[in-house]
């Protein structure tokens, strides 16, 4: 199932580029390289952050990254 199966509107695509945007650049890598390691390398994407798109997205931006790293530590995901 393609990223695109997964996201239903645009408010959850919006969400993802968000995540993935600011988790860039906490870590200081380019977007490209965060898309690859939670679509690609990992199901982080489809299986977690979509999904919950509705409880993460109203909670503040330090915490949404933060529970991505977390998530991405739990399934041993290195950027």
């Amino acid at each position: 199932m393609s990223d695109t199966e997964i996201i239903k509107n645009e408010k959850e695509l919006e969400f993802a580029i968000f995540c993935i945007e600011n988790l860039a650049s906490r870590l200081k890598v380019p977007a490209p390289v965060v898309y690859t390691a939670l679509a690609e390398k990992s199901d982080i994407l489809t299986s977690y952050i979509i999904p919950c798109y509705e409880a993460l997205h109203t909670q503040g931006k330090d915490y949404i990254i933060d529970d991505i790293l977390d998530t991405m530590k739990i399934k041993g995901v290195q950027i």
